[in-house]
């Protein structure tokens, strides 16, 4: 039996063959493409992946560059605890200690000159229950007001400079053995303002502290036992500068403009960044608890805290910094986007400065030729706009994440202004009779 249809002739055939030979190209072709495509989003994921890691050894890195390698600044950044009343305590109780031990107790009414004899007595006050006890007050009291005066500010900074070269020596292991790091620590020396007390007694009447010879004492800013095991890595980061930041930008941008769908990969890139670099921030928190914990019994736990917190103040900053440009950035490009909320507030964006826009013209308010020339250039001038704010971000000092934030919301403000001036008169939107 048949169909009742004819065979097909050689004509039919060869094209036939044709069709099949282009449906099987075409298939082949595509084939091909969608493996080039895993290809490039792989290579993609991996170089966006490689800069993230690289995130947060970059705000270490700056760190290391900025804090570390610079004295000035790390003088600057320290300066201020000498306003610190936990290290001024903790100041204190080290000088203190220093003078004690060098104050013979027994000998101490003895020795002093009888015409200077009442004034002591007047200074000590009562006894109380021990001679000791009396003495280390009156000592105390002097040495917490000498750590609290305008000179001991001096005193700390200059103190600082010389013991930075100890703490370069202990995070980067430069120095050579010019540079000793004592009992394993960085410390500074704080002899100067042990002077300054031994004066204090003498002019309060204690006059057999001016016998007392140069007293050298250390108050203890870092412990190197844990943070010498980071030394190598440390010094790695100091060599890489602010190189290393520019390599892991590099990076997440070359893996952005490869990825297939590359605003969706901006904005996973951003994230990522983001995510990366607030665990740092939550590293450095954990590493304050270790660190605090492991120190000796003698150190002071709020005076190290406030150092510990004063040193890595860069850190956080640096790392609020880069958790806000990536929300920021990650943000602006959803917006962007084609997808379904995004669109919506772009258009509740235009819509609520078009009900501006068009109360405005009520009230009588024109643009003008001003008007005019943004609607003719408005994609020009939001670019030009979007390039300042970048600019304005590149050249800032040292920004942080409220900088970001600012910045984010004057380019907001100036689109709000290009939308509102380039935006379509009711008159020119309105249909003509």
């Amino acid at each position: 039996m048949t169909d009742g249809k004819a065979p097909p002739g050689p004509d039919e055939r060869a094209e036939l063959l044709e069709l099949r030979d282009r449906v099987a190209t075409l298939e082949a072709e595509r084939g091909a493409g969608r493996r080039r495509h895993r290809g490039r989003s792989l290579l993609a994921a991996v170089l966006i992946v490689v800069g993230c890691v690289l995130a947060p050894l970059s705000v270490v890195a700056a760190w290391a560059a900025d804090e570390i390698g610079d004295t000035d600044r790390y003088v600057a950044t320290i300066g201020p605890l000498a306003s610190n009343p936990d290290v001024q305590d903790a100041v204190a109780d080290r000088a203190t200690d220093a003078l004690m031990s060098r104050i013979d107790l027994s000998a101490l009414l003895s020795d002093v000159a009888a015409d200077d004899r009442p004034r002591l007595a007047k200074a000590l006050g009562k006894l109380g229950d021990s001679l000791e006890d009396a003495v280390r007050g009156f000592v105390h009291d002097k040495a917490r007001a000498v750590a609290g005066s305008d000179a001991f500010q001096t005193i700390w900074e200059q103190a600082n400079r010389q013991a930075h070269r100890a703490l370069d020596k202990a995070l980067t292991g430069k120095g050579g053995d010019a540079v000793q790091l004592r009992d394993g620590a960085v410390t500074v020396d704080l002899a100067p303002l042990v002077d300054r007390v031994k004066q204090r007694l003498v002019d309060d009447g204690m006059t057999v502290a001016g016998r007392i010879p140069e007293v050298h004492t250390d108050f203890t800013l870092l412990t190197s036992d844990d943070i010498g095991k980071a030394r190598t890595y440390v010094r790695l980061l100091q060599l890489a500068g602010n190189w290393l930041p520019v390599v892991a930008l590099v990076l997440v941008a070359a893996g952005v403009l490869l990825s297939v769908r590359r605003r969706r990969a901006l904005v996973t890139g951003a994230l990522a960044l983001a995510v990366a670099t607030g665990l740092l921030g939550i590293g450095l928190r954990v590493f304050r608890v270790i660190y605090l914990d492991r120190l000796p019994a003698d150190v002071s736990q709020d005076a190290a805290a406030a150092v510990y917190d004063t040193m890595t103040h860069f850190l956080f900053t640096m790392v609020r910094m880069v958790v806000a440009l990536g929300v920021v950035v990650a943000l602006g490009a959803w917006l962007t986007g084609s997808g379904r909320r995004a669109a919506l507030v772009r258009g509740l964006w235009t819509s609520g400065i078009g009900a501006v826009r068009t109360t405005a013209e009520r009230a009588g308010l024109r643009t003008g030729p001003v008007g005019a020339f943004v609607r003719r250039h408005r994609t020009w001038i939001s670019w030009i706009l979007v390039a300042a704010a970048l600019l304005g971000y590149v050249l800032w000092s040292h920004p942080t994440g409220w900088v970001v934030v600012g910045i984010a919301l004057c380019l907001l403000c100036a689109l709000a202004v290009v939308e509102f001036l380039g935006g379509e008169r009711q008159d020119e939107a309105a249909p003509s009779g």
